[in-house]
């Protein structure tokens, strides 16, 4: 896990590279490699990487970056870890290819003088990287497949520059006027949608996918993995065939964790008390000495809200090395500025990961795994049952969707009545599972955007987001409500927000989080059982895949995991979570400001 950056002055009459720039946008981002720091810049000026380094694969010399290939003149900067990187080295000596190190970044190179762009195809694991292609001078840039691992991208049509961060890249003369999409898409959401960020000149590349850079020319990027062709391919296991597609998932999910323990620095797990942590433990336990971590709060203590007790229990009967580590609101209080000098974008969530990874990185640990993900690919969020009803019953419902929007505008003046504002759009967004899960998931609706923010900007990003277009995109060919929302879930909430969060709050740390429940290798293996429901499935999974947990642990309640930030941020209030959209204001108005 490191930091990159770079730059390209791909047409003839661009400038030549800044060798300064290079440095000061690879230094801004030093928490991301404290190990150590690399920069290739080309005899001509023309090409250039810089790199921090978090050194947890190969820890010699030999691992360093930017690397470069003596057989072809390649060279190469990389953030993630190829999981299968030994057997992928076994591969190539096997066919003539010599390797000098145990690095999974020279597995990279040599396995794209290969195959080019071929090797997508044999990668596990998280990865953005940019590689310059000596002959036929390009650069490559590419993007694992469910965006673990941010990449960005400024291109002025003259020279293209990336970096691992949004931030960094304003250091160097990008177009930072405001992008409408990205400020109305942060409230909609709470967090900024991809591919867009707060600024005109500022995207990310998209997952899944590779961009080429050559001489006077910009490729436009390609996609190469898909996770909604891996969910409508899933098979589907009824009845007695229910039990052998059980035992196909545990040793799928049992191959994630172990590939995902890979690593020549010590593993830690994040347990909480739910499912998907305390398998994935039970898991790592399998794999030699258990390290855990949980994080508690001191307003939860003693109530169902602590996870502290169960989760002790569970490294308890897993032998670990446990560690709790509580906070309250004095440390939310000393920390909260760094915090959000820390997030990359803004996000109304990530709290829990930045002290969770603080705690962890305190503990000298450099990699941790995290049970993101479970949610979404078990079915086990509110969103799996909600959306889908929502839908059944606004389809039998004698409003249609015009109409809806025509009550929605007359129920305008008593909206403050509501208990929510999105009641006053069920008519309107209902009948569709892209609608009702923007119902779900949404911060603010479309039509309160307008108070938020500049109304033209609000109208402008707005028409650039082109939201329901773009949902009802992210489901097309899938004829299942589970596996719908699954993909509604992995690429929205998940991509935009969870994975994000969990970039920038465990490198501001310091801190690799890796996510064994993300991972295609493991939905390629998945089947659908269509005749679990969502709590019955997760724990039938859980007890096949752990057989040896006991029923207190697989049968305790899903409570969900919560930020006493209305507490926080109010003290002497009661009770109650703030509401995320009070944080998202202010998080937005420190933004917009700077």
């Amino acid at each position: 896990m490191c930091g990159i950056n770079g730059a390209f002055a791909y047409r003839a009459d661009a400038h030549p590279l800044d060798r300064a720039e290079l440095l000061r946008v690879r230094d801004a981002m030093a928490a991301r490699g404290p190990d150590a720091a690399g920069l290739w810049l080309s005899g001509d000026s023309r090409v250039g990487f810089g790199h921090r380094r978090l050194a947890i694969i190969d820890l010699s010399e030999g691992g360093a970056q930017p690397m470069h290939d003596p057989d072809t003149g390649n060279w190469i900067c990389f953030n993630g870890e190829i999981y299968n990187h030994q057997q992928l080295r076994d591969r190539l000596n096997r066919d003539g290819v010599a390797t000098r190190t145990q690095s999974d970044t020279e597995v990279l190179l040599k396995l794209y003088a290969q195959r080019g762009e071929g090797m997508f195809a044999d990668l596990r694991g998280m990865y953005a990287f940019a590689l310059w292609d000596a002959q036929r001078r390009e650069l490559l840039l590419a993007r694992d497949p469910f965006g673990i691992k941010p990449l960005y991208v400024a291109d002025d049509g003259a020279t293209v520059r990336f970096a691992s961060q949004v931030k960094p890249l304003l250091a160097t003369p990008v177009d930072r006027r405001p992008e409408p999409a990205g400020h109305a898409g942060f409230l909609l959401w709470g967090s900024v949608p991809e591919p867009y960020t707060l600024y005109r000149g500022i995207r990310a590349l998209p997952p899944g996918h590779w961009q080429r850079f050559g001489t006077d020319r910009a490729g436009r990027p390609v996609r190469f993995a898909n996770i909604v062709d891996a969910l409508g391919r899933l098979p589907s296991a009824a009845g007695s065939k229910a039990d052998d597609a059980l035992d196909q998932i545990a040793a799928a999910v049992r191959d994630s964790v172990a590939a995902h323990m890979v690593a020549d620095v010590p593993v830690g797990v994040f347990l909480s008390a739910g499912l998907d942590s305390t398998m994935l433990a039970a898991c790592a336990a399998n794999a030699g000495e258990l390290r855990t971590l949980t994080l508690g709060f001191n307003e939860y203590a003693g109530s169902p809200h602590d996870e502290a007790g169960l989760a002790d229990e569970v490294a308890g009967l897993l032998h670990a090395k446990h560690a709790l580590h509580r906070i309250s609101a004095h440390d939310f209080e000393s920390d909260r500025q760094h915090l959000i000098d820390a997030m990359d974008q803004p996000s109304i969530d990530g709290i829990n990961v930045w002290f969770v990874s603080k705690a962890a990185a305190a503990q000298g640990l450099k990699v941790a795994i995290s049970g993101l993900g479970g949610d979404e690919l078990f079915g086990s969020y509110p969103s799996f049952h909600q959306v889908p009803r929502l839908v059944k019953l606004m389809r039998r419902a004698p409003v249609g969707e015009r109409a809806g929007m025509l009550l929605r505008h007359l129920a305008a003046p008593f909206a403050s009545h509501l208990p929510s504002p999105k009641y006053a759009g069920i008519a309107e967004y209902g009948h569709s599972l892209s609608g009702a899960y923007l119902l779900r998931r949404a911060l603010h609706m479309p039509w309160e955007l307008a108070e938020l923010m500049e109304p033209g900007m609000a109208r402008d990003g707005l028409e650039e987001l082109a939201t329901m277009n773009r949902l009802d995109a992210s489901i097309d060919g899938l004829d299942s409500d589970r596996l719908a929302v699954s993909a509604l879930e992995m690429q929205w909430y998940m991509r935009n927000q969870l994975l994000r969060d969990a970039d920038w709050a465990g490198m501001a740390h310091s801190l690799e989080i890796r996510v064994p429940l993300v991972d295609l290798q493991l939905l390629q293996d998945f089947v659908e059982l269509p005749d679990f429901d969502a709590a019955s499935e997760k724990r039938t999974i859980v007890r096949r895949v752990a057989p040896d947990l006991p029923e207190t642990v697989l049968n305790r309640p899903k409570t969900g995991f919560s930020v006493p930030i209305h507490q926080w941020l109010n003290p002497g209030a009661r009770g109650g979570v703030m509401r995320h959209r009070d944080w998202a204001k202010q998080l937005y108005r420190h933004f917009a400001a700077a």
